[in-house]
């Protein structure tokens, strides 16, 4: 280019030399001819006039020649002229010095082939011409100072720079104005171009050349402008100074000054041409600026054209051909609300390698150092360095990137990085980071929380180390919240979370384990700045109530350990979530649905459980286990809390396998529970149940300071036995049930509810049995109960084919008068209560046998011997048994129905044993007298001794040595028929005949 430069310089000078002797010549082919050879020779390129040469003496020697071609092959140069023109002063004949007064370059076509870096060396070898010092300065100067120079110009001019391997780069509408009258004059340079969709305009002036050539400082002004403007704040650049000529050959300035984007820089600076030219170039600012370079919205320009990125990406190799340093250092730098101290960077250019360091930026109270380098000859340059901060603001950090965050605290770096490419989206695809980021006493505050002391998460310190950014990285630490130690794991996909852009809308994908000491949460999606997430979410605690209680927030009383896992989307107005799992109270079950953060609480959802105990759902809690109930023991009273009801306005789809509230389950069931103003209404329809179907009502009432249940349900063809137990632990009853139950009640605790039941119930039992006593087996056996007792047998039973019963419930005890059992040996009617709030029982039935006790027959009445069934104690273990007090008070009454029965009285000695003579007498006695007292002395021990009535019917112990003994009287006999007696406990073995009572004595007699 130099060598092109001074070619042209040299052609315009000859041609105007020879318009002094040109006109002279015979033919103006030989003038075409004749002009480009010796042009051609002085500046060793090739010209060719190809077009019509005009020539003129008056008033200036003048030329003007069309469709010139100029190649300067060595230097790759080939050029096209529409037309040249030039003219000179007519003392240019008799002086020794050249007055120019124009050349004109019209519509020039200039094409540099870039050669490669081989061929570009092979050819400077062989070209055997001195490259010179690179400088074209002192040509210019020496050349001035023979000439004077009006105006060089070019309009329209075009210049590409082709290569073999891109796309041609055209720089177009080229205009350009050169003028040096005098050496001692001012020079000046203007042009104009336009490149791709941006145009430039520059200038260039020095107050005079010949304080150069005399090493003297010259004034120097250099301005450029862009439209649109490359960078933001960058449309207009403008420096000035004093130039000198160095004795070495160097340029220097000194003092200057450079405006860009409305800053001002103190300039200095020193050029050294060469062949390898080199700039050294200080820049001091006591302010600077950035907020006027960093605006993001995109320049247009005069015409209104949008901005466009040139047709080939921009590369560093015009770099390579030069050496350079540069440091900048700023008092004091200002980037929006940002402000640092004690800027100072650097820059070095050597060989083509280029390195540059912030050595120092003050932000606050910490500060940022950086170091980058490069290769500027590749294709694609790499950088690689380094990023190091002690402590950074991160809410001006979050103000630079025009976002809010809440979180505070500052931002500790130590880490290197590389990046290829110079543009944005290049970087962003190529840009890897490996080292650590830290928090330094940072707080985070989590939204939608009032509670100030609830939403701050504090950290002392915690640190995260990046391996790449192509892998996650991993935050493990323990955090601060509600004063309470907690465990942090966190994941985040460092390139997608560092390289996203606009976070507080995209999200930060992420994976976050979160232990607390009464809570875990799990993330695994994506979690907006702003608070939103979508993803899995995984959340439990042992107690629901006392977590949210600690948050100050209420409402979920009743609920104590919660699971839950699934697909959420949150926002701050609600939530949804799908394929999720939830598990409440040990309820658990699976769907999908939403929730609307108002008050109450919108939830609106599908459900599917395999077994669905609302009784669990609700909070109710079961009683501890207890190895055996003691005598007279209650349950347990616990407290029931519906209040939650009022929180939620719901509408829950329920499929369940099983449903039922306690140990009493239906299913497989679908159905809808409702909740709405604290009131939850759940309706059953037809369903399996045990073994039967079942259709019920429930409604739960948490409207209201004490909670209310009602409770209406019909069952049909269900076995009792297994629904009994498990309903109330009653495992007596068997055969197929029918009921109708109408029930409310209201209470704090489960116990108050159950003294407050009231309503109505009807069952009928058909084909079943009562267990534990046989009753036809009690009447062929009386004998032997009379004299042994009687023992409960849980293998025995008393078959029926209906048992049905009214009930009227009032305070929780549930009362009939209209018992009615029919069965293939015995009837039976009776009466009694059972207390369901104490979950005991206390009935009594009374037996009519039909004749014959192998089969069916007519009723026998049983009212003379007096033997009904007593059933009493608790629910899981009743005691069911013959009364046979009444049999005992009436014993010839006893012996008339003994004889109905069937047993073989007419071959004992009934008569003399009742008639009172001798051994009857004393049998009389026994019957009559002695066992009333004896009967008599049981009731008093009794009283004395609580005895139970187990030990009245089944006999009692023998007596204790230091009881009383009972008076004998004077005949022996009577007297052993006075004792007292007991009758042996339930199961226990019946003594000797020494040993005997009077009654075993008696019917040990009576069957020997």
């Amino acid at each position: 280019m130099r060598r092109f430069i001074l070619s042209l310089l040299g052609a315009a000078a000859l041609a105007v030399a020879a318009i002094a002797i040109l006109p002279s010549l015979i033919s103006s082919d030989w003038v075409r001819s004749e002009l480009g050879r010796q042009l051609s020779a002085a500046t060793g390129s090739s010209i060719a006039f190809n077009g019509p040469v005009n020539l003129s003496a008056f008033p200036y020697l003048a030329v003007v020649a069309e469709d010139v071609t100029l190649s300067a092959e060595t230097e790759g140069i080939t050029a096209e002229f529409a037309e040249v023109s030039g003219s000179v002063a007519l003392s240019s004949l008799w002086s020794d010095r050249l007055h120019i007064k124009q050349i004109a370059l019209d519509r020039p076509v200039i094409v540099l082939e870039e050669k490669a870096a081989d061929e570009a060396a092979l050819t400077t070898a062989g070209s055997g011409h001195e490259t010179g010092s690179g400088d074209p300065l002192p040509a210019l100067v020496a050349f001035l100072e023979r000439s004077a120079i009006e105006s060089v110009s070019i309009a329209s001019g075009t210049f590409i720079l082709r290569s073999a391997t891109n796309r041609d780069e055209v720089v177009s509408d080229i205009a350009l104005t050169l003028s040096a009258p005098d050496i001692d004059d001012e020079f000046s340079l203007s042009a104009s171009a336009r490149m791709g969709e941006r145009n430039y305009e520059t200038s260039f002036t020095i107050s005079t050349l010949r304080s150069l050539l005399e090493r003297q400082p010259a004034d120097v002004t250099v301005t450029a402008e862009a439209d649109p403007a490359p960078a933001p704040g960058l449309t207009n650049f403008e420096a000035s100074g004093q130039i000198t000529l160095n004795a070495n050959g160097s340029y220097q300035i000194r003092g200057g000054e450079v405006e860009a984007g409305e800053q001002v820089f103190g300039l200095n600076a020193l050029f050294v041409p060469g062949e390898r030219a080199r700039f050294l170039v200080d820049l001091e600012a006591d302010r600077l600026d950035l907020t006027p370079f960093m605006d993001a919205t995109p320049e247009t320009s005069q015409s209104g054209a949008p901005a466009a990125d040139t047709a080939k990406p921009a590369k560093l190799q015009f770099l390579a051909g030069f050496d350079a340093d540069m440091s900048i250092n700023a008092a004091a730098l200002t980037l929006g609300e940002i402000s640092a101290s004690d800027v100072s960077f650097s820059a070095a250019l050597k060989d083509g390698k280029l390195t540059a360091k912030l050595g120092h930026l003050g932000i606050d109270a910490g500060s940022v150092a950086a170091s980058v380098a490069t290769d500027v000859t590749a294709d694609d340059p790499v950088f690689r360095g380094r990023l190091a901060s002690t402590g950074l603001n991160i809410a001006k950090l979050s103000a630079l990137a025009g976002q809010t965050v809440p979180l505070s605290g500052a931002l500790t770096i130590d880490a290197g990085f590389a990046f290829g490419g110079l543009d944005a989206e290049a970087i962003r695809k190529t840009v890897d980071l490996a080292g650590t980021i830290g928090l330094r006493d940072a707080a985070y505050t989590l939204p939608g929380i009032a509670d100030e002391t609830m939403r701050v998460v504090k950290a002392k310190k915690i640190t995260a180390r990046i391996e790449s950014l192509a892998k996650p990285v991993r935050v493990a630490g323990r955090l601060q919240w509600r004063s309470k130690p907690v465990d942090v794991d966190l994941q985040i996909p460092a390139a997608d979370t560092i390289l996203t852009g606009n976070l507080a809308a995209e999200g930060i994908p992420l994976k976050l384990q979160v232990k607390m000491s009464d809570a875990n949460l799990s993330l695994d999606g994506k979690a907006a700045l702003s608070g939103t997430y979508a993803g899995k979410l995984g959340f439990s605690t042992a107690d629901l109530s006392a977590f949210l209680a600690a948050l100050g927030q209420s409402g979920a009383e009743s609920i104590g350990p919660l699971a839950f896992n699934g697909h959420v989307d949150a926002g701050a107005t609600g939530v949804s979530f799908q394929k999720a799992s939830i598990s409440v109270n040990g309820v658990e079950g699976a769907g999908s649905g939403s929730v609307e953060f108002t008050t109450p609480l919108k939830i609106k959802t599908a459900l599917n459980f395999d077994e669905l105990d609302l009784a669990r759902l609700a909070g109710a809690q079961s009683p501890a286990p207890q190895a055996k109930a003691s005598k007279g023991a209650e349950p347990a009273d616990v407290p029931l809390d519906l209040s939650s009801l009022r929180s939620i306005d719901a509408t829950v789809q329920l499929n369940a396998k099983k449903l039922g509230y306690g140990k009493v389950f239906a299913g497989p069931v679908a159905t809808s529970l409702v909740v709405s103003d604290g009131i939850a209404s759940l309706t059953l329809p037809e369903s399996p149940f045990y073994g039967g179907h079942v259709v019920a009502s429930l409604r739960a009432d948490g409207s209201q300071s004490e909670p209310s249940i009602a409770l209406q349900a019909s069952i049909s063809g269900a076995s009792a036995a297994p629904l009994l137990t498990d309903m109330a632990g009653f495992k007596y009853l068997e055969g197929a049930l029918k009921a109708r139950f109408d029930v409310t009640g209201a209470g704090g605790t489960t116990g108050a509810l159950a003294k407050s039941l009231q309503g109505t119930a009807d069952v009928a039992f058909s084909d079943g049995a009562i267990r534990g006593i046989d009753i036809a087996d009690v009447y062929n056996n009386l004998v032997r109960l009379m004299s042994s007792g009687f023992k409960q047998d849980d293998g025995t039973a008393t078959a029926f084919t209906e048992l049905a019963a009214s009930f009227a419930i009032e305070g929780g005890v549930a009362r009939t008068e209209d018992i009615k059992l029919v069965g293939p040996l015995v009837r039976m009617s009776g009466n009694g209560a059972a207390d369901l709030a104490e979950r005991t029982l206390n009935f009594r039935l009374e037996p009519r046998l039909v004749a014959s006790l192998k089969g069916q027959g007519a009723e026998i009445s049983t009212d003379g011997i007096g033997v009904p069934v007593v059933v009493e104690g608790s629910f899981a273990a009743p005691r069911i048994y013959p009364d046979l007090s009444d049999l005992l008070k009436n014993p010839d009454a006893a012996l008339a129905k003994l004889k109905d029965f069937g047993l073989p009285i007419d071959k004992l000695p009934i008569g003399d044993l009742l008639n009172g003579d001798g051994a009857g007498a004393a049998v009389k006695d026994l019957l009559g007298g002695t066992l009333d007292k004896a009967l008599k002395d049981k009731a008093f021990k009794q009283e004395e001794q609580q005895l139970s009535i187990e030990e009245i019917i089944g006999g009692d112990p023998a007596p204790k040595p230091d009881e009383a003994a009972v008076e004998m009287p004077t005949n022996e006999e009577a007297a052993k028929a006075d004792a007292p007696t007991e009758q042996p406990a339930n199961g226990t073995e019946v003594p000797s005949e020494e040993a005997d009572g009077p009654m075993e004595g008696f019917f040990k007699q009576l069957l020997r």
